[in-house]
């Protein structure tokens, strides 16, 4: 019955400030509507999965985490060192993919994939 998700929506505490966070880091254009539309690219897939309150994958005061899925890790690593965006988990690698993990400017985890 579930043909994809609809979207991602959440409260910011500095609208601006977000919004050009994003646009910097991920290079998409918010809108004046104050948001994107990212379209699937083919092998392009979206996880839907529960953590438990105690799992530490990601903060535990942190109740959503965005997992972005990329072209080419290494190059995102280099594009954020270029604007001066810091990992705050070094690239690991597993059966799933490769990952990162940065921050945004209100400090809400965000996960790198590339499959």
């Amino acid at each position: 019955m579930i043909k994809g998700f609809g979207g991602i929506f959440w409260r910011t505490k500095n609208l601006e400030a977000t919004k050009k966070w994003y646009s910097e880091v991920f290079k998409m254009e918010i809108d004046n509507w104050n948001g994107t539309i990212i379209k699937p690219q083919s092998e392009s897939e979206t996880i839907f999965s529960f953590f438990t309150e105690e799992d530490n994958y990601f903060p535990t005061e942190q109740q959503v985490m965005l997992n972005f899925q990329v072209y080419n890790l290494d190059e995102m690593i280099n594009h954020l060192e270029q604007i001066g965006v810091p990992l705050v988990k070094e690239k690991e690698s597993s059966e799933f993919g490769k990952f990162v993990w940065i921050e945004d400017p209100e400090g809400r985890r965000v996960e790198l994939w590339e499959k």
